[in-house]
């Protein structure tokens, strides 16, 4: 009798234990380059990296590409825990960091994880058609630069154009205060050359939606470069670029940018 009442108990439970089975699930450490370039350089084998956060019965689903930021020189690869179980898929890439490697590595390691999720999303569910890139601060950047740069990209046979939309969340628009430092160059000196957003501007990009802290509080003049780059795309005749400016936040302004952007992706 005590066995078929702990029977009777478990079959009852059963419908319940799977209700509470995680929808998401979660593969770590994916290299995002070929064996042959990971055997040549033990930093790519060790850096270049990613993590998929993806819904386990959805298909078709959207996903969006997430680099961090710690300015080229620090930070590590998270699934932000706002992204989550909002019906998509999240991609944190983890990129070679100054002073291990310099100036154009950082975007090469972009543009190949990027390439990777366009080659390999569908495996997963994902529809390859349906990819957008965001980041905060160094990851706003090297989002945004390998979305209006077309060559990184193209590098691999993917046309920067397929991205479904940027979202550069306090994005440096002139050329990155790392690369700058690089060259003997101070924070205060603006450069805008090919490692520039700014560079880059054109009509024909995927929406973008360019996200800063009030200008007031951000790092240096992170608000007026994001305006200058909404002027300048404007007047290319680009008419997919939204300016948005959080009053009261400095550069930490993930708390307002974060459900901005969640509705965009729920609305495309």
């Amino acid at each position: 009798m005590k066995h078929q009442t702990l029977l009777l108990l478990f079959l009852l439970a059963a419908p319940l234990l799977r209700a509470q089975e995680p929808a998401y699930a979660t593969v770590s450490d994916i290299p995002y380059y070929m064996e042959d370039v990971r055997a040549k350089d033990a930093y790519i084998a060790q850096r270049c990296v990613l993590d998929i956060y993806h819904p386990k019965q959805a298909k078709n689903f959207l996903t969006v590409v997430w680099f961090h930021g710690g300015g080229l020189t620090g930070g590590e690869k998270h699934i932000p825990a706002e992204l989550k179980e909002q019906g998509f898929c999240v991609v944190a890439v983890n990129y070679r960091l100054h002073p291990q490697a310099t100036c154009p590595a950082y975007i090469e390691d972009a543009a190949a994880a990027v390439a990777w999720v366009f080659n390999h999303i569908a495996e997963y569910g994902g529809n390859p058609d349906a990819i957008v890139l965001a980041g905060h601060s160094a990851g706003a950047y090297l989002s945004g630069m390998i979305g209006l740069d077309k060559r990184w990209l193209q590098a691999h046979r993917i046309d920067a154009n397929r991205i479904a939309g940027l979202f550069l969340l306090s994005a440096q628009a002139i050329t990155h205060y790392t690369i700058r430092k690089e060259r003997n160059i101070p924070d205060t000196q603006p450069v805008v050359d090919e490692y520039a957003l700014l560079y880059h501007v054109r009509s024909n990009t995927p929406p973008i939606y360019l996200m800063t802290g009030d200008r007031e509080r951000e790092l240096l003049g992170r608000y007026e470069e994001n305006a200058y780059l909404w002027r300048m795309l404007k007047l290319t005749g680009n008419k997919q670029t939204l300016l948005y400016e959080f009053d009261g936040y400095g550069h930490d302004m993930l708390a307002p940018a974060f459900p901005l952007m969640i509705a965009t992706l729920h609305n495309q």
